[in-house]
């Protein structure tokens, strides 16, 4: 296998799940290219150091751009806050390398226009870190759907919550800042259920209405507890969707959701039968075919296996199950090969561009109580 170098800026939650991804992809599939993990970044140099150790890297350093100037690196992983997401995605492409951004794109469309011109400009793969879609039984749901099992497809609905942010107790941080994450639960957790009404629909929302609620309106000081400070951006997010194919749907997510850790849960509606997931039980798809014996009718619980692919990568029997890194491997095989032979990828700058779109009507529409294209 021809060997690819990459660096990762971020060493949080998804700085972690990336590296776990660079040091698995290679072993778990043996084709494409293996990633040689050479540099890793944080602000913290003790921190950067220790994440090096952990995970594997040969260098760490507490500035991004060296990183991006390193001539051993050509594959570079945005596991930052936000609001750096175009700043360092933009210098990444400028210098010749192939990016693997974490999800939101940007903190507004302007940003994520402005990531997609330098990704036009440039030769290079990039890719947005909308993992769910990249699930081996998620992909097999779409396929079923475009191979008309469920007949014409007439609706695609959506939720998704997350209790992250319940306890009112919880301090104040970045996320709940417009300026340093845009939206709130438009940006965080929308944009995945956007993302999969894409990518299982085969269409894009084209008009919408939206609404947001703010439920904790303040916020204690992390660093002064008895000052609080205003959360100025959405706790909980719903949309009426109209899609450029015809359909309409509905979106809601909410990151106050107490009981729900990864509730993204979602249902394609046809003439003749529904696919549901939930991804807090991501190895399930729900089917339902029409059925003229009421005897026969309900909904048939289909539990991933090597049939449905790439899970034959990681196991040989069904119903062994895969879990939140297997599918972050998957992604990242995708992006390897698309670096490899020239193949496009889903979701490249080009998808996300339209996903922030989408976002940004809800944001509009949601400020000022009315219909929006977008």
């Amino acid at each position: 296998m021809k060997e690819i170098g990459v660096g990762v800026v971020g060493t949080a939650f998804m700085g972690k799940a990336h590296s776990l991804a660079y040091a698995a992809a290679g072993t778990a599939f043996g084709d494409g290219l293996r990633p040689r993990r050479e540099m890793i970044c944080d602000i913290d140099a003790r921190v950067a150091e220790a994440k090096r150790v952990e995970m594997g890297f040969a260098r760490a350093t507490t500035n991004y751009m060296d990183v991006i100037n390193d001539p051993k690196i050509e594959l570079i992983s945005v596991c930052v806050p936000n609001s750096l997401h175009k700043e360092i995605s933009v210098a990444a492409l400028k210098a010749g390398k192939h990016v693997w951004c974490e999800k939101p794109m940007a903190t507004s469309v302007l940003e994520a226009e402005e990531m997609l011109a330098a990704a036009r400009d440039s030769d290079c793969q990039t890719m947005l870190g909308y993992n769910y879609t990249q699930n081996p039984l998620v992909q097999s749901a779409r396929n079923l759907i475009e191979e008309g099992v469920i007949g014409r497809v007439n609706g695609f609905h959506g939720v998704y919550d997350v209790d992250n942010e319940a306890d009112p107790d919880r301090p104040h941080s970045w996320r709940m800042s417009r300026e340093a994450s845009g939206t709130g639960a438009n940006a965080d957790v929308m944009c995945h259920l956007v993302s999969m009404a894409h990518y299982m629909t085969g269409s894009e929302v084209a008009r919408l209405v939206g609404d947001y609620d703010t439920v904790y309106k303040e916020r204690c000081d992390p660093q002064y507890p008895e000052q609080s400070l205003p959360v100025d951006n959405d706790d909980v997010c719903m949309a009426l969707v109209h899609f450029a194919s015809g359909i309409k749907g509905t979106l809601r997510v909410s990151r106050v959701a107490w009981g729900r850790k990864c509730g993204l849960r979602w249902e394609v509606h046809g003439s003749q039968g529904m696919i549901c997931h939930d991804q807090e039980r991501l190895n399930e798809i729900q089917l339902y075919k029409r059925s003229d014996d009421p005897r026969q009718q309900g909904f048939t619980t289909i539990l991933s296996g090597q049939y449905h692919e790439p899970y034959s990568a990681f196991l040989p029997n069904a119903g062994h199950t895969l879990g939140f890194i297997d599918v972050k491997v998957c992604e990242l095989h995708q992006l390897l090969i698309a670096i490899a032979e020239g193949k496009p990828v889903w979701a490249s700058f080009e998808d996300g561009f339209k996903i922030e779109k989408v976002m940004d009507a809800i944001d509009r529409s949601a400020l000022t109580g009315e219909w929006k294209d977008v």
